[in-house]
C-alpha cells in the first residue's frame, strides 16, 4: 500500500469538513461542554485528546448524531446536521465511516457479514454477490488476511477486531473517519501497526480522520494536529510544537510528563 497513488480529490465543499460551534452538552446538572468551537479540516488527521471525562466520545458522538447537544451548531461538509430528521442526512451519513471503542462488531456476525451491514442498509437493491465481493475487499483493505472474512469476532485477536471495525467503516468509501480510541489495548508492535494503516488509508484513500486516542506515540506518529478539550471546551488546536508553546498545566503535564518525553524521543530518534 506505501506504493500506492495518493488521490488528488476534488471537494464539493472547500470549507472544514467539520464545524462545531457554541456547542453545549449535558447530562442532568453535569456540564460535558460549553460554549465548544471545532473545526476539522479537509485531509488531516486530527487528534482529540483530554482528560477523564472531558467528553471526547460525547463529542464525536455528537458529531454523527448519537447524541443531541443542548446547544450548538454542527455542520458537516457544510451541512446543518442538527434538528434534521434522520431521512434528511443520510447522503450525509454515507459519505462517513465510524470505528467504536474495541471495534463494536455484531458478535453473531462474520467479519464479513458486519462490513456488509452498512451496505444493506444504505443500499438495499444491491446485488448479494456483490455485497459480499465489496466486503471481500474491504476486508483485504484493512490488512486482514482472506480467511478473516468467514471468521466471527470471537474467533478473532483483539487487533484483528479492531481492523475488521476498520474494514466496516470504510464499506462505503467514507471521506471521512471517526475513531474512537483506536489502539487502546494493543501491545506496542500492534498499536504502532494500527497507526500505520491509519496513516496509509489516509494517504491513499484521501480520507479525513477524527481521532479520539491517549496514546502519546499515535499523536506523534500520524497526528496532522491536536485538539485539546479541557474546561469544557476545546481550549487549544495546533500541532504538538505549537501545543508545547503554550503555558495551560494540563498540555504541559500531559506532553512534558515523562511519557511525553518519551514519545517526542522516540519520535526523534525514528527521523
Amino acid at each position: 500500500m506505501a506504493d500506492s497513488q495518493i488521490i488528488d480529490y476534488q471537494p464539493d465543499y472547500e470549507g472544514p469538513v467539520v464545524s462545531v460551534h457554541g456547542l453545549r452538552n449535558s447530562f442532568g446538572d453535569q456540564v460535558v461542554h460549553q460554549d465548544l468551537d471545532l473545526d476539522v479540516r479537509r485531509g488531516e488527521i486530527l487528534g482529540v485528546v483530554g482528560g477523564s471525562g472531558t467528553g471526547k466520545s460525547v463529542l464525536m458522538r455528537s458529531i454523527i448524531g448519537l447524541q443531541t447537544p443542548d446547544e450548538g451548531e454542527i455542520k458537516v461538509f457544510g451541512e446543518s446536521l442538527l434538528g434534521k430528521a434522520e431521512s434528511e442526512t443520510i447522503e450525509i451519513r454515507k459519505r462517513w465511516g465510524v470505528l467504536f471503542q474495541g471495534g463494536a462488531l455484531f458478535s453473531t456476525l462474520t467479519v464479513a457479514e458486519n462490513v456488509m451491514v452498512p451496505i444493506r442498509e444504505f443500499y438495499p437493491e444491491m446485488d448479494r454477490d456483490f455485497r459480499r465481493e465489496v466486503a471481500k475487499y474491504k476486508v483485504c483493505l484493512s490488512g486482514l488476511p482472506p480467511d478473516a472474512a468467514p471468521k466471527y469476532p470471537s474467533e478473532l485477536s483483539g487487533g484483528m477486531r479492531k481492523r475488521a471495525g476498520i474494514a466496516r467503516a470504510l464499506a462505503l468509501d467514507p471521506e471521512l473517519l471517526f475513531l474512537d480510541e483506536p489502539t487502546a489495548g494493543l501491545d506496542p508492535i500492534g498499536a504502532a501497526a494500527f497507526d500505520n494503516l491509519t496513516k496509509e488509508l489516509q494517504q491513499t484513500l484521501g480520507l479525513t480522520v477524527f481521532l479520539i486516542t491517549h496514546d502519546l506515540d499515535t499523536l506523534h506518529a500520524i497526528c496532522d494536529r491536536v485538539a485539546v478539550l479541557a474546561d469544557q471546551r476545546v481550549i487549544a488546536v495546533g500541532t504538538i510544537d505549537e501545543l508545547l508553546a503554550l503555558d495551560h498545566p494540563w498540555i504541559q503535564e500531559y506532553f512534558n510528563g515523562p511519557r511525553g518525553r518519551m514519545a517526542s524521543a522516540g519520535k526523534k530518534s525514528l527521523g
